[in-house]
């Protein structure tokens, strides 16, 4: 269920930026744990598991790189 209202003023942090701040931390966090998940498919001797999860990692990593150009950007002005 979604709200039109703002909540900003309970974080007070605007939605939108505390959206981006969030999506910027979930995708550094994701890149860390997928680290674990490679490793363990590595230990397991599945490659295809680990590669599967390599590309998902590259994936958040990027994600968490342009989050925070973007954040850097709406921070400087």
């Amino acid at each position: 269920m979604t709200s039109n209202a703002e909540t900003g003023n309970v974080t007070g942090t605007k939605d939108k930026d505390y959206n981006l701040l969030w999506f910027t931390q979930a995708c550094l966090d994701n890149a860390r744990r997928l680290e674990g998940y490679i490793q363990d498919a590595e230990r397991d001797g599945d490659s295809e598991l680990a590669e599967f999860f390599r590309k998902a990692q590259a994936d958040s990593r990027k994600g968490a790189e342009q989050g925070k150009k973007m954040l850097t950007a709406r921070l400087k002005g």
